[in-house]
């Protein structure tokens, strides 16, 4: 199927068989046993990350539910994978990748900046058994060790927008499992898999949610990769709720009209600001100099609806341009039908080590569904309330790609 229709018909085969038009919940948090046999196995199979085999019991939710098997069907489709594995958060979807890597004896982990900044903390205090190496994209290979597990990218990447080639990584990669975080991305606009990649990760709750009423992280991945994340999902508890999985998988519904809409009001976003004497450099994939490899059209169909800019005026103007957004809700998050601005560097990449951290004076803008004239107006006021303000000695402006 066209992804388009994918989207919407995906991981809903057996609703016919069950009298349904819409996916209906179950929320047992327990499953009746035929046997106590019989109930042991099926434990067994479940808790070491299987499929239910016919006839057998669900046992209890934290192992399986059908919701959420259906949303991690859809997905899977979407993103031309295998299988996929759902979780409560996408920081339990980074967590359960990283303890199947320490589980298998390879606790080494090779990372390119920038990544989100929940992902850089985790890995740079090695909570879970980790230990990382901090790379760019052209020297994964001189990283990788005996004991490496995993390389981890992000593209386009959180907050700057940096584009990695993905075939390019796998290839220095060799054996080592490639995971990429297309949050930014989407299935809409690029499949890892595709191109190398082991594992394609996403904070459902941005993009795949969409309206900014739900949580969920969600890898796709291979039969095998899915058997080690559904184990530690057993074991750790990090399952995506029955509730959330039902919106999950109808946010997957509209997300392909949803994220070209919003990137195609991301493009002439860019390019007003582009033209703002306020603003010292824009990021976004979709402007030229911002994607020196040409990816877009290679890896990705389209730039997206993510953007970035530093204000000249430096972090006191950065503040005061998304203190005064009265349209643009001034949040965390991204991805959702409403537009959210936040500066990086003091929110989601606060936990990040100051030879990494985003510039001060940069904004993240995630563009929503709202009217593009109606969301460059309220940035106008928002420039004109502060465009006197002088710029601060010292302001790190970032060189093009």
């Amino acid at each position: 199927m066209n992804r388009d229709t994918a989207a919407v018909h995906a991981g809903r085969e057996d609703l016919t068989s069950l009298g349904a038009h819409v996916p209906p919940l179950d929320a047992s948090s327990t499953y009746p046993l035929a046997s106590v046999e019989s109930g042991g196995a099926a434990y067994d199979q479940l808790a070491g990350g299987g499929r239910p085999r016919p006839g057998d019991s669900l046992v209890y939710q934290r192992l399986w539910n059908p919701n959420v098997a259906r949303f991690e069907r859809a997905l899977a489709d979407l993103e031309g994978a295998e299988d996929a594995v759902a979780f409560a958060t996408g920081m339990a979807a980074v967590t359960a990748s990283l303890l199947a890597a320490v589980a298998a004896g390879t606790p080494h982990v090779v990372a390119v900046r920038p990544v989100y900044g929940g992902t850089d903390h985790l890995l740079a205090t090695g909570l879970l058994g980790t230990r990382v190496t901090w790379a760019t994209a052209e020297t994964v290979a001189a990283s990788i060790e005996a004991d490496t597990g995993l390389v981890v990218i992000e593209t386009p990447a959180n907050p700057s927008l940096d584009l990695v080639d993905i075939a390019a990584v796998a290839a220095q990669a060799g054996n080592v499992p490639v995971l990429v975080d297309n949050t930014f991305a989407t299935p809409v606009l690029q499949q890892p898999l595709t191109h190398g990649a082991a594992l394609s990760l996403h904070s459902a709750t941005k993009f795949i949610g969409g309206h900014g009423d739900l949580m969920g992280g969600v890898v796709a991945t291979t039969h095998a990769w899915a058997e080690r994340l559904r184990q530690v999902r057993a074991i750790t508890g990090g399952l995506l709720s029955p509730a959330s999985a039902l919106g999950l998988h109808r946010g997957l519904q509209t997300l392909p009209v949803r994220v070209r809409a919003q990137q195609q009001s991301a493009h002439r976003i860019a390019q007003w600001l582009s033209d703002r004497p306020e603003v010292a450099r824009v990021h976004y994939p979709g402007l030229a100099g911002c994607d020196p490899q040409r990816l877009v059209g290679r890896q990705m169909s389209g730039p997206g609806s993510i953007l970035a800019f530093t204000l000249r005026g430096g972090r006191a103007a950065a503040a005061a341009v998304a203190e005064h957004c009265r349209l643009v809700t001034h949040a965390v998050s991204l991805g959702g039908v409403d537009s959210l601005i936040q500066e990086a560097a003091a929110l989601t990449h606060r936990p990040v080590a100051d030879e990494a951290k985003p510039d001060a004076s940069l904004l993240r803008l995630s563009v929503g569904l709202e009217d593009v004239d109606d969301l460059i107006a309220d940035l106008a006021q928002a420039f004109d309330a502060t465009h006197q303000m002088p710029a601060q000695p010292g302001t790190r402006e970032l060189s093009h790609h």
